[in-house]
């Protein structure tokens, strides 16, 4: 299934008001019922009993998920001598895979701590970049795997994070695994 929604499409779900159907229709509500995929995944793991404390951990992946796209710099706002920052990790919870995940960021958009974790430590970009306010905008999901995720690919989804002033804080490419719905 491959869907391309309004972020207005997506307002007024929350987790406590949807009955999934399938575990990945779960999934795909619990994300797009959060501004952040970190919160939403913490919160996912919770609820179906995967980890226990249910904390996200980024790993590094050696290097990129998929090549940057060719419409990046205009989609974030920035020039072409506008440094981007760029994150290919694993996210997990309790040693288990949830997401293959390709960030590109604007670090002139985050404070200087914050680009110093982001370098150094296995914190989440939405844990970092959380007490800025982002906003999330669903530019696509699909369901399985495609050209772009890694085999046992179950969902994928294309974000854009949002400043409150509307200014673009990240692009992001997400492949939530199968092992992510047991």
């Amino acid at each position: 299934m491959n869907r391309i929604l309004p972020s207005a499409a997506l307002a007024g779900l929350t987790a406590c008001a949807i009955q999934p159907a399938a575990p990945v229709d779960g999934l795909e509500r619990m994300l797009a019922s959060h501004d952040s995929a970190t919160a939403a995944l913490e919160q996912w793991c919770e609820q179906q009993g995967l980890a226990n404390p249910a904390r996200v951990i980024a790993e590094q992946a050696p290097g990129q998920l998929v090549p940057d796209p060719a419409d990046l710099r205009a989609l974030l706002g920035v020039g072409a001598d506008d440094p981007l920052g760029s994150r290919h990790v694993r996210l997990t919870c309790g040693g288990r895979l949830l997401s293959q995940a390709q960030n590109w960021y604007v670090p002139s958009r985050l404070t200087g701590e914050m680009n110093a974790i982001l370098a150094s430590t296995t914190t989440p970009f939405g844990k970092v970049a959380a007490p800025l306010g982002f906003k999330r905008e669903l530019i696509e999901t699909r369901q399985g795997a495609g050209p772009d995720c890694p085999a046992g690919t179950v969902l994928f989804q294309r974000a854009l994070l949002r400043l409150p002033d509307g200014r673009p804080l990240a692009h992001v490419l997400e492949c939530y695994a199968a092992s992510a719905l047991h």
